[in-house]
């Protein structure tokens, strides 16, 4: 029943979002503009998505390495499922099913596993940060107007500040794993003795899963790739709204990128509504597109970002057996997370290894 009212809500947040988002443009102006975007731009767009999925996965790997080794097609296939399951699941289900998946394949540590996609967001969030400040404190900054730069700014120190905190708890975790295991037994003072000691496994096995944090060369690999992977992402960003004539240069394409960031954390399925009206308020605010031109780029962005890993996350789902419902299943049993060690049944389906 709890996860019927969730998904309800989920939907009415979503079918909420777009029809804000379309409620700003003339339906007929967008289709004329999507119409007269430039094909080219657009395609060098889709050939950049696939070398950013092969970059998370590089990425991955070093933040994987101190839990053990594990094989870059297997890591690729759960990635790009994982990533597809977010697109056709509410509450971006994939972020749990992808370390997940790799987990019961690799024969890893699930928790810690999950663990490590902890990290990817904290070095995601540095990576966006750090370039959105090469654009609001760089020659960027100037273009905009004074009243719009200053707000900017201070949100930027200030998630940039969150960002650094994030990365010194992580390591005070990763040092410490079993005296954090034992301050959360001390719960069982006000928790039942199971339930305690629950909590304390959990805590004690995320925090080794954090491994890479007290690992100065993979997680410093890890943070360097961070940077391609996003500069990569805004350029496909911008190559889409270039396609549309909407004058942004390639720095703005940071800063929209950030406003993206934000638009994709509302846990619609694939970002839905979200995602489009960050774009649209973004071009319109801080690059003088109208509201027609900038809805049509930002269904075909999105519609580039998000289909073509849908469409072969979903193929890769079907050779290995993974419905929607056996997705949703098993990211249900992921969530619980005190049972995750356990959970070795051979009931669920795991993933088919291909050659090392």
């Amino acid at each position: 029943m709890r996860n019927h009212i969730r998904t309800a809500l989920i939907s009415v947040l979503a079918i909420a979002l777009l029809g804000w988002f379309l409620s700003h443009a003339n339906i007929a102006a967008v289709w004329k503009a999507m119409r007269g975007a430039r094909p080219e731009l657009i395609i060098a767009a889709l050939a950049l998505v696939v070398v950013t999925y092969w970059w998370r996965v590089v990425r991955w790997q070093y933040l994987l390495g101190p839990l053990g080794p594990t094989r870059f097609s297997t890591a690729l296939r759960t990635t790009i499922i994982g990533f597809a399951a977010s697109f056709l699941l509410p509450a971006r289900a994939g972020d749990v099913l992808r370390p997940y998946l790799l987990a019961r394949q690799e024969g890893l540590s699930a928790m810690a596993t999950f663990a490590t996609i902890v990290v990817e967001r904290v070095l995601d969030l540095i990576a966006v940060l750090a370039l959105l400040a090469f654009f609001v404190w760089g020659s960027g900054g100037a273009t905009l107007p004074p009243a719009l730069l200053r707000p900017i700014q201070i949100s930027a120190a200030v998630a940039g500040l969150a960002a650094v905190v994030l990365m010194v708890l992580m390591f005070v975790l990763a040092s410490h794993p079993e005296r954090v295991g034992r301050i959360v037994f001390g719960l069982n003072r006000v928790l039942p003795h199971r339930v305690a000691h629950a909590m304390a496994g959990f805590a004690r096995t995320f925090a080794e899963g954090l491994a890479v944090a007290r690992t100065p060369r993979p997680l410093v690999m890890a943070l360097l790739w961070s940077f391609p992977l996003w500069i990569a992402i805004a350029f496909e960003a911008w190559l889409v709204t270039r396609a549309f004539d909407i004058n942004m240069s390639f720095g703005g394409s940071f800063l929209l990128q950030a406003l993206l960031v934000i638009g994709v954390a509302v846990p619609t399925p694939g970002a839905v509504g979200g995602f489009h009206e960050a774009y649209r308020v973004g071009v319109t605010t801080f690059f003088g597109a109208s509201d027609d031109t900038a809805v049509g780029a930002a269904i075909v962005l999105h519609a580039v970002s998000f289909v073509p890993v849908a469409i072969v996350g979903s193929v890769l789902m079907a050779r290995e057996g993974l419905s929607l419902r056996r997705l949703r299943g098993l990211a249900g049993e992921a969530h619980q997370a005190e049972t995750l060690q356990e959970t070795e049944s051979d009931e669920v389906p795991i993933l088919r290894p291909s050659g090392r």
